[in-house]
């Protein structure tokens, strides 16, 4: 004769079974938005101001621990940041994330004349440029604690040509992977401090 099963027995174990799951579910998804906060997240990109190193509606991966270290952003550089003040004062939305390579860092002297990009009185070569700039800038020191950030697409991008140094702290991250379209996967490469591109 068989013993008769004891009340609950089987509904018990599966649904201990079932809230295991479930706490490893929430446990995962909990690491993944810690991760997404803290160190990586992905953007895409709105506009055709980096062209043509980035390409209106590329997808990309964006690190972000440097920024939340303050560790210093190399010149060359690509970052995404928060708009600044006078963006903001014109309407940009504060939480907008905004996408430019850095062309100066703290007490850089930066200037456009001729249609050249001009640090600490030396040309910058940029090869990858299809024109000169279209625009002249004075001779700007970048102030301590701030950025000089430029769109590759040098001659329609709203950057620091227009509205001034950028504050480091506004930076979200700096954009080292594109994962779309998936023809151009690939890590972003960052060229040496002398050159950009």
């Amino acid at each position: 004769m068989s013993a008769a099963p004891t009340n609950g027995g089987p509904s018990r174990g599966g649904r201990s079974g079932l809230l295991r799951q479930f706490g490893l579910l929430l446990l995962w998804v909990g690491l993944a938005l810690l991760l997404r906060w803290v160190v990586i997240e992905p953007r895409w990109i709105p506009s055709g101001s980096m062209l043509p190193t980035l390409q209106l509606n590329d997808r990309v991966l964006v690190e972000k621990l440097r920024a939340r270290l303050h560790r210093p952003l190399p010149v060359g550089t690509i970052v995404v940041f928060h708009p600044p003040e006078a963006l903001l004062a014109a309407g940009y939305d504060p939480d907008a994330a905004l996408i430019k390579r850095v062309v100066g860092a703290a007490g850089d002297r930066i200037a456009v004349h001729d249609g050249q990009l001009i640090r600490n009185g030396q040309p910058v070569p940029e090869p990858w440029r299809a024109e000169p700039i279209a625009y002249e800038l004075a001779t700007l020191a970048v102030p301590p604690d701030c950025l000089l950030v430029l769109g590759d697409n040098r001659n329609a991008s709203l950057d620091s040509h227009l509205w001034g140094p950028l504050p480091a702290d506004h930076v979200i991250g700096t954009a080292v992977f594109r994962y779309w379209p998936w023809n151009q996967l690939g890590p972003i490469r960052f060229s040496p401090s002398g050159a950009m591109g």
